[in-house]
């Protein structure tokens, strides 16, 4: 009787376990990318079914590079006689005019190129007079051409040296017009070239300054380019003129439009030429050097698209759900296109062009199949 009892319970677990696992089996499939759904699950995810459109797509040329100036917008300031800084204000991001002053110096030298000038002009006053006296007495035979010519030659001696020195005082910074005895001075005083920034300065006050040191770099943004690589396969698809939409890392909502206005004409060791860019409307939180993403719209063409919430991602795939039947759902990887307007290309088939997808509700049916599985 024992025994018979001990079968009985032995067959009637077996039976439990066997339903369990044949219910089990019904409901979850994790080998499978096939999902079914009761009446009311649907009801409840509210999917809409439908096909994919056919629609112009652009194709889309993503690229990257940074913001660069060109050489003639670029200035390295120096001193071209050298001298002691004693005054600066000059800070990196500093913004100046053309024509203010950009740091104070001196040096002993000012003063004696002033001195020099002064005393070739007034050296020069008396040449000038002592020419006119000997060209009078050779005029008249009471003096020798000798001394005629060494009065020409000491005139015109001292006009090349008064023009020397006064082109030396003007790369300084002095005006010789205004120069007299009663305003010699030991300073000098670099006005900006540009209209710009500064962004750099390698000074500081006290600091021997020789001919060959730069004082400051400045940038005069006005002329500023957009330098992109393209790769090679990408470049008999621009044009001089075509537009090009950039935006930074940190906000790549903003739109930058440019235009190209040079391609190279050079391959790099990665196969790539270098493309410039003018920005339609220059921003001044734009700053040389810093890193830029674009996109280029080329030829458009036909292809099928699919609501962009119809389109899932997972384990970094890209997933759409084809609608087998009323309650049945399979999720089947795709490739993707270019997005605009809520929609998005699908690169699939023609034979699954016929078939209906999920336009709304793919994400709900992915978290349930995926739940499922687990």
């Amino acid at each position: 009787m024992k025994n018979i009892i001990i079968v009985l319970t032995l067959g009637f677990l077996s039976g439990c376990t066997g339903k369990s696992n044949q219910k089990e089996t019904a409901t979850t499939n994790p080998e499978s990318n096939i999902l079914e759904l009761t009446d009311n699950q649907i009801k409840n995810i509210e999917l809409k079914i439908g096909a994919p459109k056919t629609a112009p797509v652009a194709e889309i040329i993503k690229l990257n590079g940074k913001i660069d100036v060109p050489p003639q917008n670029m200035v390295s300031v120096s001193i071209p006689l050298g001298g002691y800084l004693i005054s600066t204000k000059l800070l990196p991001g500093m913004h100046v005019v053309k024509g203010e002053n950009l740091a104070r110096l001196e040096d002993q030298q000012y003063i004696q190129l002033q001195q020099e000038y002064l005393t070739a002009k007034s050296r020069l006053g008396f040449a000038e007079k002592e020419f006119e006296r000997q060209k009078e007495l050779n005029s008249s035979k009471s003096s020798s051409d000798k001394i005629y010519q060494q009065a020409l030659v000491e005139m015109n001696t001292l006009k090349i040296t008064v023009k020397a020195l006064s082109e030396k005082l003007r790369l300084i910074g002095l005006r010789p017009e205004n120069l007299t005895e009663t305003n010699l001075s030991r300073y000098i005083t670099i006005p900006s070239p540009i209209n710009g920034y500064v962004s750099k300065v390698n000074v500081n006050i006290g600091k021997y300054l020789s001919p060959t040191d730069v004082l400051c770099e400045l940038v005069d943004p006005s002329d500023i380019h957009l330098a992109l690589s393209v790769f090679e396969k990408d470049v008999a698809k621009l044009a001089i003129g075509q537009k090009i939409w950039a935006y930074t890392n940190q906000n790549p909502l903003k739109k930058y439009p440019c235009r190209i206005i040079l391609i190279g004409k050079d391959f790099t060791a990665d196969r790539s030429v270098l493309i410039h860019c003018h920005f339609d409307k220059y921003d001044k939180n734009l700053i040389p050097g810093m890193y830029m993403n674009a996109e280029i719209e080329t030829k458009t063409r036909t292809g099928s698209v699919l609501p962009n919430e119809s389109i899932v991602n997972y384990n970094g795939k890209t997933f759409i759900f084809i609608a087998k039947s009323k309650n049945q759902f399979e999720m089947m990887e795709v490739k993707t296109g270019n997005s605009e307007n809520g929609f998005t290309e699908v690169q699939i088939g023609n034979e699954s062009l016929a078939q209906n997808y999920v336009l709304k509700g793919a994400y709900q049916l992915l978290m349930t199949l995926k739940n499922k599985e687990e």
